[in-house]
């Protein structure tokens, strides 16, 4: 039986990802924080890592007491996914401190405690990539060069770049717009709709992508048993939409018959999104809309190449975007989100 950490299961993928990892056999510990909600980790056969990441000091500690200290207890995990990071911050330098400082620190606790795994899956973002070809809507692939333009994307490469010389076997996942049940970013656009607008940015032609939650999660795990380490992959559905095709998708799914589509200008909504940035500040809270979010809002060409995943480990997405958006909704209904 394989043994796998997931670091970050509290988030909104981490979740799914230790459900997949149980469905396969392994024996998953699920790594939070003390203060981490448990409401999607409630499996009986999921073992949890408390890791205090404000302490690096304590962070090799954490991990042989999650292992245990019985003569039983195994040595180090096989595999590890590393799930954890922040997508919007109220302090930018947040963006450095989470999305890389705290990787840093537990690649550096893993390798002074002896737990250096086989493998480990670090989940990126095509973020990571920057703008890419705004006039011809090439797709990206693994072989461009990557230009962040924002700052999330700027942390995502410098973890990126970090690992490469960690000496952590590691795969990376360069992963586009994931969604599904409890996600609660692009719920907000479904809540839109359902009200009867669907709002998006500027009037040239934009190409978005997506992932569905479960498979990113099968992906994971295919990638802990089959990509080599060393190797960066771009992960997504192998399908680009225009705004309308979404909006369609999820006006179907909902029984929404009349959506009116509002086209915001660019310059308005850059301008609403410095000031929503402002407020979040003075409360102390990260804002939905903030800057670095409008440049990834405004960014016209998300159009993918899986065919290195394809090819290497078998990266296969199993659920469209039209079924996708058709279970998040039936999940946001039967929670009472919609």
């Amino acid at each position: 039986m394989k043994r796998v950490l997931v670091v970050g299961a509290g988030g909104f993928a981490g979740g799914f990802i230790c459900e997949e990892c149980l469905r396969r056999g392994w024996d998953t510990w699920a790594g939070v924080r003390a203060t981490t909600s448990r409401r999607y980790l409630t499996d009986p056969r999921l073992k949890f890592a408390v890791l205090d990441f404000e302490n690096p000091a304590s962070l090799g500690s954490d991990l042989k007491k999650a292992l245990g200290e019985s003569p039983e207890a195994p040595e180090r995990w096989d595999y590890i996914i590393y799930n954890l990071g922040a997508t919007k911050c109220v302090n930018y330098v947040d963006f450095n401190r989470i999305n890389y400082l705290y990787l840093r620190e537990f690649t550096e606790a893993l390798k002074e405690a002896g737990l250096v795994p086989d493998k480990m899956v670090y989940i990126s973002s095509l973020s990571a990539m920057g703008k890419g070809d705004e006039k011809g809507y090439a797709p990206f692939t693994e072989k461009m060069v990557p230009i962040p333009d924002t700052r999330y994307g700027a942390s995502k490469l410098k973890a990126e770049m970090w690992l490469a010389t960690a000496g952590i076997p590691t795969v990376i996942f360069r992963a586009t717009g994931i969604y599904g049940p409890r996600d609660r970013d692009y719920f907000l656009m479904f809540k839109s709709i359902a009200r009867g607008a669907d709002f998006s940015l500027g009037f040239r032609r934009q190409l978005l992508s997506f992932l569905y939650v479960e498979d990113l999660a099968r992906a994971c795990c295919d990638a802990l048993e089959k990509a080599p380490a060393g190797r960066t992959y771009i992960v997504g559905e192998p399908a680009v939409y225009t705004q309308k095709e979404f909006r369609g998708l999820v006006a179907g799914a909902l029984g929404k018959k009349l959506v009116v589509p509002v086209r915001l200008p660019l310059a308005v909504v850059r301008m609403v999104s410095a000031i929503a940035e402002k407020i979040g500040v003075a409360r102390g809270k990260p804002s939905t809309l903030n800057s670095d979010k409008y440049r990834i809002m405004a960014q016209r060409n998300w159009n993918i190449d899986i065919s290195r995943a394809r090819e290497e480990f078998g990266f296969d997405p199993r659920v469209s975007l039209a079924e996708g958006v058709r279970r998040s909704v039936e999940w946001y209904r039967k929670e009472g989100w919609l």
